[in-house]
């Protein structure tokens, strides 16, 4: 039964596994286009950025699969977001391939050990393991599922397997990240802009570097339907006007019609399920975020934009005071309605005095810097609070309430977003963290807390509420101020 054409990896892929298809039905595996696509030109190390449904979980795992029955003392580990679809795989696209194999082949590679935790031991010296934890032994073939919502549910995690699963595979073997995005935040948006960078600079690949290979939904032959059962809006018309003006995206009438029913279903989300390229799959609001709508927002009315410091305004600045974490500040100008935030700085194991020289260094003209309550609490080992060192350093801050209603100082972050203006360059660091704040993630009920995440973004979330709850107390002024006159000495108050 079995040909001399079993030599080749592309020939068993594609005539002896058996998967379950989305119907339930056990069918003969096929790789679908873009699978061929990627089996012709993936690397040593690959991230994948896709859209939905196009079967790569299925594919890299059958692939894993064909190595380890076909390679002796060969170890492929698949990690999954969740224990339910890690026992998902094992079952449906690991152990069920391997039981409609031929029997010959079978015969030939037995299974000499199945655990019931998710691991398949084969005569031949090989293993296949399905796992959620992230930590492994070495291994010659790593599947990483999903990536994209454990970096945003479950920091740790991610954390874990970038450095306890990723360091287990050694250059010249496989190493497979794939998934849709959730954010613009975490490792796997990051280790996307790296390869993403890398590509685009024509920069040769390390076997260690992270090969980018992105498959957007219109390449995708079945993504159609009939124009006549949808009106597409102006403002999708204009969407589909900027995908050819832009990127050279030139879609069908069928394509168009398609993307209107799936919009009308995901709504927000459907950059996400859904990219037409890389940078758009980022641009979500993602699950659990305080301030993702508010941002959606504000990029649609183009209020991100290059906003230069307008010396007719006096500028105030808002601060969170970590004493070994980050220390973050925001700079605002107000003129009527409008908040233009103009600045962002963050730094972490500074002292106060290096805050205040970059304050000096700004050349602003400054009215009033808000911080926290606890600014004046003192510090045992010196039995003096910040509050009293900034002073001596020639800084008057304003006391502000932070710590009295956490959710109704987010809410007052909501509404004041939908005053502001951001400077395009000077803000991008602290725009980002207030985009990746988010509730925190309970991995035992499967749902977000009713507390925010503490991570990397919530110093410079914390400083913007607090410039919040000061512009809700009404403690800045909404007008031009030409009669003020610059302070050379120190930063006190105007």
């Amino acid at each position: 039964m079995l040909t001399t054409e079993i030599g080749s990896q592309k020939w068993r892929l594609n005539n002896l596994y058996h998967i379950i298809d989305e119907h339930g039905s056990d069918v003969l595996f096929k790789m679908r286009p873009q699978q061929e696509k990627f089996f012709d030109e993936f690397w040593y190390f690959n991230i994948i950025l896709k859209a939905r449904q196009l079967g790569f979980t299925t594919f890299i795992d059958i692939m894993g699969l064909d190595y380890t029955i076909f390679k002796p003392n060969f170890t492929t580990v698949i990690i999954a977001e969740t224990k339910e679809k890690a026992a998902d795989i094992f079952s449906a696209k690991v152990v069920h391939p391997y039981e409609q194999l031929p029997k010959e082949l079978r015969d030939w590679c037995p299974i000499v050990a199945h655990s019931a935790d998710g691991e398949l031991h084969f005569k031949n010296g090989s293993c296949i393991k399905v796992m959620v934890s992230a930590r492994s032994g070495t291994c010659q073939f790593l599947h990483v599922s999903e990536f994209g919502p454990v970096c945003a549910k479950s920091p740790r995690k991610a954390e874990e397997i970038l450095t306890g699963s990723f360091p287990a595979v050694h250059a010249g073997s496989f190493c497979f990240v794939e998934s849709t995005a959730m954010g613009n935040s975490g490792h796997f948006y990051d280790m996307v802009q790296r390869a993403k960078s890398k590509q685009l600079q024509g920069r040769s690949l390390d076997k260690r570097d992270f090969k980018l290979h992105f498959f957007p939904w219109h390449e995708d032959k079945k993504y159609v339907a009939d124009p006549r059962s949808v009106v597409i809006s102006a403002r999708l018309e204009q969407y589909f006007d900027k995908l050819y003006n832009s990127y050279g995206i030139e879609l069908s009438e069928q394509q168009m019609a398609w993307y209107a029913i799936q919009e009308d279903i995901y709504h927000d989300k459907i950059k996400q399920e859904y990219p037409s390229y890389v940078d758009e799959a980022f641009e979500v609001v993602q699950d659990g975020s305080y301030y993702g709508r508010a941002f959606q927002k504000i990029y649609a009315e183009n209020r991100i934009c290059k906003l230069p410091y307008d010396p007719a305004l006096l500028v105030y600045t808002s601060w969170d005071l970590g004493m070994s974490d980050e220390t973050s500040v925001w700079f605002f100008q107000f003129f009527g309605k409008e908040i233009r935030v103009i600045d962002f700085y963050s730094n972490n194991g500074e002292g106060l005095p290096h805050y205040i020289n970059v304050l000096r260094s700004k050349d602003y003209r400054y009215a009033r810097h808000f911080a926290p309550h606890d600014i004046a609490v003192r510090e045992l080992s010196t039995g003096v609070s910040r509050l009293e060192t900034a002073r001596k350093l020639g800084c008057e801050f304003d006391r502000i309430p932070t710590n009295v209603d956490l959710m109704g100082g987010i809410e007052n972050v909501r509404e004041m977003l939908g005053y502001c203006y951001f400077d395009e360059a000077k803000t991008a660091e602290g725009r980002k963290a207030l985009e990746a704040y988010k509730k925190e993630w309970d991995d035992k009920h499967g749902c977000y807390k009713s507390h925010p995440l503490h991570d990397w973004a919530s110093h410079p979330a914390d400083s913007f509420r607090t410039m919040a709850q000061a512009w809700k107390m009404g403690l800045v002024a909404t007008r031009s101020d030409r009669s003020a006159t610059k302070v050379t000495g120190g930063l006190q108050r105007l």
